[in-house]
């Protein structure tokens, strides 16, 4: 439950509580009051009744010789009242002075009023009952009042009983209210601190954060996935940062090396001994590591800004037929300067949303690794199938499965070389900055960027990129266009 909801909820039981407890404890005092009333008045009228014959004899009112009080004075106590008046007012006896005399008149419309009626009074039953002579002539009135002690004493108990329970009840509900609270509230939100102050200063903490669906789990939530960004981001930076530093190691080896050749070479050319011929070649092989020095430059330079931003390309709307014609011409030079047999074949989509500098770059660097790795009298083949079309024949045969399994909606541009092929570490690794095989390396035949550039350029276009090797037969390279619909 939302907290908001939550807390209205609360409010309104916190507030329905109180007024129902009050209202049961009412309707059960009420309901023992009526059965205590019921019970008070029919034993005052058992009482009345009782009395009646004794205290209707006529000579009561008449005669105040204190002997025909006896038996009145003794029925009276504390807790029982029997006053006799005579007709004109005049008070004849009480039980709670025990004897008779001729006390100050009465008034009699008092004495007269409520004749007849039980009457309940918050501390006593009162009684009054008028007595005639044989000429029914009024002779006088008695009065007994009986007290409610035990009703009185009961009420007192009950009320408290009443305040003891209401006091109970309120500290309970106190109670458990601020349990509720700080089961809802106070003890997420102290956990969520302790996360944070943990996470702020690199600790892990084993308890987990609280997965409700109120607020507080959407800000767990919401904390937790920022943790997570933020932990990748971490992660992400050192590992930028070891990829750089490894940047800086290998391009001060690969820079290294035509470095001390040109150094070499030109102090060589100091020397006024060496023929024409000697010069011409030393020029040559100067010419070549400066080149080699500014591919590698080059690349780097496009490395950095494919990596430092996504927005680089600038998609244009192509036609599929003319643009990979276009991006497939150009290779059959530098194949047949290695003698190397060139096979191109496309069957794509009308059109296609792409970056038209960025994948000649691709095909460029994907090319010049192939031709490089392909010998002399060998074959290239390189392609653009769309998804509906089956791969070509020339695909090996024991690659066309795995190749038809990833390249599912989508044009695959394919390009296979003749070769030793690669092994597992090695294509684990080939996508890598830098990275160069053993025989490569040091030779200054590539700057170990093209087919991290390919990579780059790929996952810009929102595309893919695999490589798959067969041993003693050649590799083939493999990226995913995504097709307009």
């Amino acid at each position: 439950m939302k907290i908001k909801n939550w807390l209205m909820v609360s409010h309104l039981v916190v507030m329905l509580l109180p007024i129902v407890a009050v209202y049961l404890l009412y309707v059960n005092l009420q309901s023992y009051n009526q059965e205590e009333n019921l019970k008070e008045y029919v034993d005052f009228q058992i009482l009345v009744s009782n009395l009646n014959e004794t205290l209707n004899d006529v000579s009561l009112y008449q005669s105040l010789d204190n002997n025909r009080f006896q038996e009145l004075t003794e029925i009276g106590d504390d807790n029982l009242s029997i006053d006799l008046y005579r007709y004109d007012g005049l008070h004849v006896f009480s039980t709670m002075e025990g004897n008779t005399g001729y006390y100050p008149l009465q008034n009699q419309d008092r004495i007269l009023k409520n004749l007849n009626e039980m009457q309940r009074r918050p501390k006593t039953y009162v009684y009054k009952r008028p007595v005639f002579d044989e000429n029914d002539q009024l002779a006088g009135v008695y009065e007994i009042t009986q007290g409610r002690t035990d009703w009185v004493e009961t009420s007192n108990q009950q009320l408290l009983l009443t305040i003891i329970l209401s006091g109970i009840f309120f500290i309970l509900l106190y109670v458990i209210v601020i349990r509720a609270i700080n089961r809802k509230l106070n003890r997420p939100l102290h956990q969520l601190q302790a996360h944070m102050q943990a996470f702020a200063v690199g600790k892990n903490t084993d308890k987990k954060l609280n997965q409700s669906k109120d607020e507080i789990g959407e800000l767990n939530n919401q904390f937790e996935e920022m943790k997570k960004q933020i932990t990748e981001t971490r992660e992400e930076l050192v590992k930028q940062q070891e990829e750089k530093e490894y940047m800086v190691a290998a391009l001060s080896h690969d820079l290294k090396t035509p470095l001390t050749v040109i150094r070499t070479y030109t102090e060589a050319m100091e020397n006024h001994d060496l023929s024409k011929e000697e010069r011409t070649e030393y020029q040559l092989i100067l010419n070549d590591k400066l080149n080699h020095m500014k591919q590698l430059i080059d690349d780097l330079s496009i490395f950095t800004a494919l990596q430092s931003s996504k927005n680089i390309l600038q998609p244009v709307q192509v036609n599929g037929e003319e643009f990979f014609d276009m991006l497939f011409s150009g290779y059959e030079e530098p194949c047949a300067k290695k003698n190397i047999q060139l096979t191109t074949e496309w069957h794509v989509r009308s059109a296609y949303e792409l970056d038209p500098k960025q994948m000649i770059r691709l095909v460029d660097n994907l090319m010049d690794n192939s031709i490089r790795h392909t010998p002399e009298h060998g074959e290239i083949w390189i392609g653009a199938i769309a998804s509906t079309k089956s791969l070509p024949d020339w695909v090996f045969p024991e690659l066309k499965e795995e190749v038809n399994l990833w390249r599912t909606d989508g044009t695959v541009l394919l390009i296979q070389n003749e070769g030793k092929g690669m092994e597992e570490s090695q294509m684990k690794k080939v996508f890598e900055p830098f990275y160069q095989d053993d025989i490569s390396r040091g030779k200054g035949t590539s700057s170990g960027l093209g087919l991290s550039i390919a990579k780059f350029i790929m996952e810009n276009h929102e595309g893919k990129i695999n490589i798959w090797s067969t041993a003693g037969k050649g590799t083939l390279f493999a990226c995913w266009i995504k097709e307009r619909r």
